[in-house]
């Protein structure tokens, strides 16, 4: 016994659970996300910490929301949630460096009703890729 706790055998591993949570929605690339963010039809959450936003810059438009407030903040009955919280039909686009956390994320919103919820595929880094607007 090495006194490690063992891993359940039908628990996924990270890929897997990624893989299952994206099937569960549909994921958007920077160029639609940016257009529908310019057409007031999505609301961009960027949930980067902040020495990312230091280093790369920070997306014009979008609301900062730390990931571990993210919940607390978007949650339309929340006593905590952001006047941009406006309801569960709310289109969110979460946003992290690379489009990994953004998708547990926004996995998450849905729990909490956020049915309309999505995340950037590629993250921040797909963004300025894009060669979208990027404010350093």
């Amino acid at each position: 016994m090495s006194g490690a706790p063992e891993r359940a055998a039908d628990a996924p591993g990270i890929d897997e659970l990624l893989e299952r949570v994206r099937a569960g929605y549909e994921r958007i690339e920077a160029v639609p996300a940016h257009e529908a963010a310019r057409h007031g039809e999505a609301l961009l959450v960027d949930i980067r910490y902040a020495a990312l936003r230091d280093r790369d810059g920070t997306i014009p438009g979008a609301l900062v929301v730390e990931r571990n407030e993210l919940e607390w903040r978007l949650d339309p009955r929340g006593s905590h949630r952001l006047p941009e919280a406006t309801g569960h039909d709310l289109r969110v686009v979460v946003i992290c460096n690379e489009g990994y956390a953004s998708s547990l994320a926004a996995e998450s919103l849905h729990r909490l009703g956020l049915r309309r919820a999505t995340d950037l595929i590629g993250g921040f880094q797909a963004w300025r890729a894009a060669g979208l607007p990027v404010r350093t």
